[in-house]
């Protein structure tokens, strides 16, 4: 794959994929093979979780949504007793201990490393580029969200990849930011 073609493709991943959600990019090696050359890219992505609006009463407590209200469980006469002997703090303060001398003012020696979210989002990116024939010149893109799974499942599964392919070129590991630098710059007017 040329310079040309890699840009031509971050491009086309950038216009269907927010660029700045991307963690890192596997860019597996190009085939050539019948007047068209293709070419595979896994894109991990931080995940967008989808929660749905809390609402709240007038006390600032939280409102389930409609889907659950009728789930609720009647508690009985026993069982509020029970919760509110439970609930007595007294009972529970012997267990606890504070140390004194313990100051809560030591920092992290990791509080500095930004953490990367424990899942992300995984797609396959692929393109096939018809360089001869009829049809010489076409390009298409296809872009295929996969699975939620850690970065090190991800890394883990490109080299399963590369060693059951044979194939002696390794995919090339890009960064979050390396692939961003890597798109040309927007055209202004």
């Amino acid at each position: 794959m040329n310079e040309e073609t890699r840009t031509r493709f971050f491009v086309a991943i950038a216009g269907q994929l927010p660029a700045e959600r991307v963690i890192e990019v596997h860019l597996f090696p190009a085939i050539k093979q019948g007047g068209s050359e293709s070419g595979v890219a896994v894109v991990a992505m931080e995940r967008v979780l989808d929660l749905p609006e809390r609402s709240h009463d007038v006390n600032g407590g939280d409102v389930p949504p409609p889907e659950l209200a009728d789930a609720a469980v009647v508690e009985t006469p026993t069982a509020v007793a029970i919760r509110d002997e439970l609930a007595d703090e007294s009972a529970f303060v012997a267990d606890e201990t504070v140390d004194p001398d313990a100051s809560g003012d030591e920092s992290s020696p990791y509080a500095e490393e930004p953490s990367a979210p424990s899942r992300c989002t995984i797609c396959t990116a692929s393109y096939r580029h018809t360089l001869k024939g009829l049809d010489r010149g076409k390009w298409e893109v296809s872009i295929v969200e996969q699975a939620d799974a850690p970065l090190l499942t991800v890394d883990a599964v490109v080299r399963g990849v590369q060693r059951r392919s044979g194939d002696g070129d390794d995919a090339i590991r890009l960064s979050g930011d390396e692939f961003r630098a890597a798109l040309p710059e927007p055209a202004s007017l």
